[in-house]
């Protein structure tokens, strides 16, 4: 049996009477953009948040991009996020018109690492892209009393985080704004592009409100030039189903990552960190590994599926090459580049699943280092015995 790196369809079954039930309603209403599946999709999200406010946006890029543009971020400022994050992260602070600078990750969590972030600032610095990475939240504490004594304002990006917590306090409500996608395979996935914006402000849910749908605060009277970034009703109806179920595929997702963790633990390949009062949701689960494409390929060749995330650092990219930056800027990130493996995820995952990914793991880990062993040159003493 093949085993699929996400599981949709298994989700699927558990709850299409459900998502048929809720489409239904959206049909019958005929109130396809906005209306009050859109508005009770945004109640119930904000309330999952803690924070009173959340905009349903239609996708995470957007998420971010109409969060930067509500703080006033543009031309001419400068935005600090990791390099260790898909691209849509650092395109959505080019799209305001403002310049990304990249930091390097902790290499425990691999999300950004507060200590680097103050040698990064200038003059020009307007804010903080924080990526909630893998499921597990940035390290916000120290990030946030950076932004305090510079001014800065803080974002999350917590498309991969949706429940996650620092401290206690949910993703969502963290910093000054926080961003979601509800891409299909996230945590909370839509059956579509879709996204979300929280805060705790309402000056700037109102302008989110107003940037993702032209600028309007009338039906044609428009306060300045905006977007079209609007959560359609049929995504937030399925959105509200699946956020009933959320808290519990998150607690499957955590039992999945023990066994995972259990089976490897004394492999040698370093398993992902959890950050002392931080809970982790595990969007993705990432090993470390030297033998990363070995392992890929007999996993491919098993019918286990997998992924890397992420195989080229932003700041080497091609997109980004007129910043500057060059191999060995960002070591850590660049070393996660080049070990990291993500392993099948999701809720539905069973424990004999896990046991026959880890079971391939362990025997190409096992296999490529008996080779190595054989590789190394065998130390003789004078009399050609050997040492």
């Amino acid at each position: 049996m093949k085993i699929p790196f996400v599981d949709l369809k298994a989700q699927y079954a558990t709850l299409k009477d459900e998502v048929a039930e809720a489409i239904r309603g959206v049909l019958e209403s005929t109130q396809f953009i906005g209306g009050e599946a859109l508005a009770s999709f945004e109640r119930d999200f904000a309330a999952y948040c803690r924070v009173p406010y959340a905009r349903g946006v239609a996708s995470g890029t957007d998420a971010i991009h109409l969060a930067l543009r509500a703080l006033g971020v543009g031309h001419g400022d400068e935005v600090i996020t990791t390099a260790h994050t898909f691209i849509a992260t650092a395109a959505a602070i080019v799209a305001t018109g403002a310049q990304p600078v990249f930091v390097d990750i902790d290499p425990d969590t691999q999300t950004i690492d507060p200590r680097l972030i103050e040698r990064a600032l200038t003059s020009r610095t307007k804010a903080i892209v924080a990526v909630h990475l893998f499921g597990q939240p940035a390290d916000m504490g120290p990030i946030k009393d950076i932004a305090r004594r510079r001014g800065l304002f803080v974002i999350e990006d917590a498309a991969q985080a949706h429940g996650a917590e620092y401290q206690g306090i949910r993703t969502g409500a963290l910093g000054d704004i926080a961003c979601f996608s509800f891409y299909p395979g996230k945590n909370l996935g839509a059956y579509g592009d879709g996204g979300a914006v929280t805060t705790n402000n309402a000056a700037i849910a109102e302008r989110i409100e107003r940037l993702r749908d032209h600028g309007r605060t009338t039906h044609y009277n428009h306060a300045e030039v905006g977007f079209n970034s609007r959560l359609d009703a049929l995504q937030a109806a399925v959105l509200q189903v699946k956020l009933r179920r959320l808290d519990e595929w998150n607690d499957h997702r955590r039992r999945a990552a023990e066994w995972y963790t259990a089976e490897l633990r004394h492999s040698g390949i370093k398993t992902p960190f959890v950050r002392t009062g931080s809970t982790h949701v595990y969007h993705l689960y990432v090993i470390i590994a030297n033998e990363r494409d070995a392992i890929r390929k007999r996993l491919d060749e098993v019918g286990v599926a997998s992924g890397i995330h992420y195989p080229l650092p932003l700041h080497l990219q091609p997109a980004f090459a007129y910043l500057g930056y060059k191999q060995g800027d960002l070591p850590c990130c660049e070393a996660m580049a080049a070990r990291s493996l993500s392993l099948p995820m999701f809720p539905e995952l069973t424990r004999d699943q896990v046991r026959r990914v880890a079971a391939t793991v362990l025997a190409v880990v096992g296999r490529e280092r008996h080779h190595e062993l054989q590789r190394e040159p065998v130390a003789m003493d004078a009399g050609g015995g050997k040492v």
